[in-house]
């Protein structure tokens, strides 16, 4: 019978306590807000990420993930700096660009989230959901040129996925008649 070298079970609450000291106590608290995000808590985790900010106004990650959990308790506006703050921070997080967007077509400020869409895709440019999401933000800018073009780009990074949901995505209600969108999704 093969030996194993484990001799008694991992005491989970030890390990954790163990890896908690050898943080420092910005990384802590952010870790704390992770937690508390992954469990839905987001008062919580906003709470945690602000200790982390007060002690290391520079964690672009938790001025990211606040606006993620700011997202969540329906404070949009509050996300939107959070994210603003991520980008000021680290001006290539790329996802912070794309979630500022998404935040931004939800308070209708379309020329914002195009803005932040163009930022994303700059930096990432085969991210699907950005040009996606950029040309739902010109169609609802009633910008079709513009749209049209930009679902094109999401067709031809991931045809599979966004085919189906432009046939049926409201943000496109101003294009359906558009021969150009219909040929678009035949494809």
């Amino acid at each position: 019978m093969p030996s194993s070298s484990l001799t008694q079970p991992i005491d989970i609450a030890k390990a954790r306590r163990l890896w908690s000291q050898q943080m420092k106590p910005f990384e802590l608290s952010y870790s704390n807000g992770c937690e508390a995000a992954a469990k839905s808590k987001f008062e919580i985790a906003v709470q945690q990420y602000d200790v982390a900010i007060s002690l290391k106004p520079d964690y672009h990650e938790a001025w990211y993930n606040r606006g993620i959990a700011l997202v969540e308790l329906g404070r949009r506006e509050d996300a939107i700096a959070s994210y603003d703050a991520a980008v000021a921070i680290k001006a290539d997080k790329h996802e912070a660009w794309y979630n500022r967007g998404i935040e931004l077509v939800a308070l209708g400020r379309y020329e914002d989230a195009i803005e932040s869409y163009n930022q994303a895709i700059a930096m990432k440019p085969d991210k699907d959901e950005a040009w996606y999401n950029r040309a739902c933000a010109h169609a609802l800018n009633d910008q079709a040129d513009e749209a049209l073009r930009d679902l094109q780009q999401a067709l031809e990074l991931n045809g599979r996925e966004y085919r189906a949901l432009a046939k049926s995505d409201s943000d496109f209600e101003s294009l359906k008649a558009d021969e150009r969108f219909t040929a678009l999704l035949v494809g």
